[in-house]
């Protein structure tokens, strides 16, 4: 199966639309170039409504992670983003976003990794260190464990969620932007580059 028939019928894909509270709009970008895949829980609020993965301050954050700029990371090929849920889940009773379903990556995952045979680097952003079926083990670590002066690198790095809820756990690790984002940077720029 091609790329674009996986996408078609993602976009196409109403599987959750019973347990949502609002119309299913599956949100994704990948192109058959993408070398760098950027994988988080599921689009907020505001993507939701924009329609564009990453268009709100988790994004910004991300982007000056990743030493890009919005233009860069919306517009050239060798980046993709596809969330573990490509819809958003919507807002939980006590605040904050429902976890992402886990139908949805049973339907879709395998698909459309087995169709973007380029990446190279998969960023696996968790809310947690956890990140589902993406990530072996019980618990995950929220550092890429590809660390600098390393010359073999893992196809993925769990990373903390660019989210404002995450913003504690930075002020308390400042070692992460300090040491990891300068090494992404870097191998983002690598990627980008070939």
């Amino acid at each position: 199966m091609t790329l674009d028939s996986v996408l078609a019928e993602i976009r196409a894909c109403r599987a959750c639309a019973p347990d949502l509270a609002h119309a299913p709009r599956p949100i994704l970008q990948v192109r058959a170039e993408t070398r760098l895949l950027i994988c988080g829980q599921a689009p907020g609020r505001r993507v939701h409504e924009s329609g564009k993965p990453f268009d709100d301050p988790s994004g910004d954050r991300l982007r000056r992670w990743m030493g890009i700029d919005r233009e860069t990371f919306y517009g050239h090929p060798a980046i993709g983003v596809a969330a573990m849920a490509f819809c958003y889940p919507g807002t939980a009773a006590g605040g904050g976003d429902h976890p992402p379903p886990a139908r949805c990556a049973t339907l879709w995952r395998s698909r459309l990794l087995e169709s973007l045979p380029k990446v190279e680097l998969t960023l696996l952003l968790a809310g947690r260190p956890r990140c589902g079926p993406w990530v072996e083990g019980p618990k995950a670590r929220w550092t890429a464990p590809c660390a600098p002066g390393q010359t073999i690198c893992p196809p993925s790095w769990v990373m903390p969620h660019p989210s404002w809820r995450n913003s504690g756990w930075l002020a308390h690790n400042p070692w992460f932007e300090a040491e990891v984002t300068p090494y992404l940077r870097r191998r983002v720029r690598d990627l980008l580059a070939a």
